[in-house]
Order: C-alpha cells, then sequence, then structure tokens
C-alpha cells in the first residue's frame, strides 16, 4: 500500500556547545492511509521532535517528510495538531474554536456552522457550544481540541499525548471516544504516547523508539479486532502485546538512564 506519510532520512541537531545535541538520528518511517500509528520511547528520544517536524513546527537537520507526495516545509491545514496542553482560544466558545480553520479558510459561515455543530456531536459536546474553555473541564477542552482539528478535514491527525493531563478515568473514557471516531472516520492518526497500554489499545501499529538519539527499534502491528472495548485490555492477546514492548521500553529507559551517568576516572582511561 502506498504510503500518504513518509519520514525518509530525517535527523534533527540542536545546536549548542560540544557540537549540540543529536535528538533524533536517520528516522525513516511509513505511514499508510487510515493507519493508526502509537509513538512510544523512554523520555527525550525524540518523539515530540519527530511529530513538530510532521507538522511542520520544526525543521530536520536532514531528511524529508513528505505527505502525498509533497515535502512538508511549514505548517498546514493538511495536519490537524492536538497537544497535551490545552490551547484553545479562550476568548472563542467552543463553537467558535472548532470554526476556527474553517474561518481562516474563508469557508462560508453557513457551512462552517454545519461542519462545527456535526463534529461537536461526534464528540458528545451538543449544548456546550456557548461555553467558554475556562468553563469546561480538561477532557471537554480535549475533546473540543479534536473536533477543531477534524473540522478542517486534515488528511492526518498529529497526537502528542493528547490525554496525558487527564485523570486515569477520562483517559480511558477519551481513549474509546477518539476510537469510535477513528472507526467512522478513518483518518490516519501519528499519536505519540508514554502509557504503554493506551498505545496498544488504540493502535493498528506501534512504534518504540531507541534513548537518544532516536531512531525506530520496533515497528509492531497491533493485529486486535475491532469495534475495540476497554474489556479488551484484560485479554491474553492484548497482555503479550504489551509484555513485549513493555520490555521493548524498558530496556531503552536503561540505556538512557546508563548514558547519563558520569564515567568514573578509570572508565575513562
Amino acid at each position: 500500500m502506498t504510503p500518504i506519510l513518509t519520514i525518509r532520512g530525517v535527523e534533527r541537531r540542536f545546536d549548542g556547545a560540544g557540537g549540540g545535541t543529536l535528538a533524533l538520528q536517520s528516522t525513516d518511517l511509513h505511514v499508510a492511509e487510515n493507519d493508526f500509528v502509537t509513538i512510544l520511547g523512554p523520555s527525550g528520544c525524540g518523539k515530540s521532535t519527530l511529530l513538530r517536524i510532521v507538522a511542520g513546527l520544526d525543521q530536520p537537520t536532514a531528511g524529508e517528510v513528505q505527505l502525498d507526495g509533497q515535502r512538508i516545509a511549514g505548517p498546514g491545514a493538511d495536519r490537524g495538531m492536538v497537544f497535551q496542553s490545552y490551547t484553545l482560544f479562550p476568548w472563542l466558545n467552543v463553537l467558535d474554536n472548532v470554526c476556527f480553520g474553517l474561518r481562516e479558510r474563508g469557508v462560508p459561515r453557513p457551512q462552517q456552522l454545519e461542519i462545527a455543530h456535526g463534529f461537536i456531536a461526534k464528540v458528545g459536546l451538543t449544548g456546550f457550544e456557548q461555553h467558554y474553555p475556562k468553563q469546561l473541564s480538561g477532557g471537554m477542552q480535549q475533546r473540543t481540541a479534536i473536533a477543531r482539528a477534524l473540522a478542517n478535514g486534515p488528511r492526518i491527525l498529529l497526537m502528542d499525548e493528547p490525554f496525558g493531563a487527564l485523570d486515569h478515568q477520562t483517559r480511558e473514557l477519551m481513549q474509546e471516544l477518539l476510537l469510535e471516531i477513528w472507526e467512522a472516520e478513518r483518518k490516519t492518526v501519528l499519536f505519540v504516547t508514554h502509557d504503554i497500554d493506551e498505545a496498544v489499545f488504540m493502535a493498528s501499529r506501534t512504534v518504540v523508539m531507541s534513548a537518544r538519539p532516536g531512531r525506530i527499534k520496533l515497528d509492531r502491528p497491533v493485529d486486535l479486532p475491532h469495534p475495540r472495548h476497554y474489556s479488551m485490555k484484560t485479554t491474553p492477546a492484548f497482555a503479550a502485546l504489551k509484555e513485549e514492548l513493555t520490555e521493548c521500553v524498558r530496556a531503552e529507559v536503561l540505556a538512557a538512564q546508563r548514558a547519563q551517568q558520569p564515567r568514573s576516572p578509570v572508565a575513562q582511561r
């Protein structure tokens, strides 16, 4: 299957003393249409850096990213981004937050409202259209952010730990909600997370990145059936995948810790 997203030889080095810091070493990744790819790895391995490069918010030091065969050089409406922090415009209500991207593209107001109301309903916020972000819970703010990203009709949805700031129960409900939307909309999703349960439950593929400088260490299909229900997390198939990924991530976390330990004078000789 021809990928819609191609990451080819992407490296990212940040300037600094001693030649700077290599955050990403040469990284290749292909994402097919309708894929839901989750990215795991130790802190500092470059997961968010890679996502920001795909979003066009950062530029690679080497290599390139293509979406539908076109090189990504900056942000664009063909990519919808949802962050961990709540990024709604506080001066706009739910309806106008969801309409924002459509308005910027010059979509007529009646069409904006039709599209926005549809996605507000999909994320379960009908009746809250006139509420402002400060009047919403964290989960409701992220529902609004997801609706806003989807309303713009992106080719791919980029999500950087979108549920990381939520409490456990709300997080699990948001996972189910996003999966329901993905199963209905079949958007392509690239989703960064630290949570292995979340990565397995959400994904059609899970990618594990190595300790810094990050690279793709494992690219694992998740062959669990759809639609997915939270009870799937107690099945043997889920447990087996979780165990494999836990061991893989754990090895990289330990490698990162070893790399941070100062070498003894004897070892340096």
